[in-house]
């Protein structure tokens, strides 16, 4: 009986753990950060002619650090307040066996 009881805990935290893996707090913020980072490169190497294009705006410097907030924004969130394990619905319980009426009535 322990050993199922701790293949069942084993399964619970390995449940907790997928579920805080794959949070969509950290997926969004991850991509966010990795694209904001990018966009903010282009923006601090933009040139003079890119610059003229956007009249006079360096978009790509704005737009990578409104990025880089976003996500720093969903992953700040997730460590705030993470993620709990999934509880089982208390209906889905098993109940206990019905006991047959011989054994009940002590024949």
């Amino acid at each position: 009986m322990s050993d199922l009881q701790k293949e069942v805990s084993d399964l619970e935290r390995k449940s907790a753990t997928a579920a805080r893996l794959f949070d969509i707090r950290r997926i969004i913020g991850g991509l966010f950060v990795v694209y904001g980072v990018i966009v903010t490169i282009a923006g601090i190497t933009a040139s003079d002619a890119d610059l003229d294009k956007a009249e006079g705006i360096n978009i790509n410097l704005w737009t990578g650090l409104g990025m880089l907030a976003l996500g720093l924004f969903f992953l700040v969130w997730l460590w705030l307040r993470p993620t709990l394990a999934p509880q089982p619905p208390e209906g889905l319980e098993d109940p206990a066996p019905p006991a047959f009426e011989d054994e009940a009535e002590g024949r």
